[in-house]
């Protein structure tokens, strides 16, 4: 279990997380629909998830969102390496409905995002465009490669919780035990 705690002028945040978990999750960001997205993504990344944060949501949810990113990232990049005896590789393809969206990650310690949603506008008072920041600001933290893309779709909840859902799948399956990989990588690092 790592715990971390990160103050700002914006936000106070604090994370604790455990990465072979069993989906325990217990979120409170004062933004709903992110709660929910936080929500689903430690029920299906199996992960034990506590996120509590503060922030200056009167003046929009931007710092909070982007700031819960930074602070998971850097716990898992704490769970995660140094990398032995996992897949290393992950991908899961979510449906919702008439939604499908699939994620591939690579725990390459080479941080990278391609992210590929059409959902401009919001779900309910949630500002759509904060999903990006929330992804960059966790795989850059985390040092993770991931390509999230949207294959079809038209609700953007559907689209977005999709996009959580395939993402904690595929975190899922990358950390999977595998005694004979040692370290994943022909450089001999990560």
């Amino acid at each position: 279990m790592t715990t971390i705690h990160r103050e700002t002028a914006e936000t106070q945040i604090g994370v604790s997380l455990e990465l072979y978990g069993n989906g325990e999750r217990s979120i409170a960001t004062g933004i709903g629909f992110f709660d929910h997205m936080l929500e689903a993504f430690g029920k299906h990344g199996l992960l034990n998830l506590e996120v509590r944060c503060q922030g200056d949501t009167h003046i929009d949810d931007h710092h909070s969102v982007e700031d819960t990113g930074i602070v998971i990232g850097e716990a898992l990049r704490k769970e995660i390496f140094p990398i032995q005896n996992i897949e290393r590789y992950g991908e899961a393809t979510v449906v919702m409905d008439e939604a499908a969206v699939n994620t591939a990650l690579d725990l390459s310690n080479r941080p990278y995002l391609h992210f590929d949603l059409p959902v401009e506008g919001k779900i309910g008072t949630f500002d759509t465009e904060l999903v990006e920041e929330f992804f960059r600001a966790l795989c850059f933290n985390a040092g993770i490669t991931a390509h999230i893309v949207c294959l079809r779709g038209k609700n953007r909840h559907h689209i977005v919780e999709a996009a959580f859902k395939s993402f904690a799948v595929a975190l899922r399956r990358a950390v999977a035990k595998n005694g004979r990989a040692g370290i994943p990588s022909t450089k001999g690092v990560l």
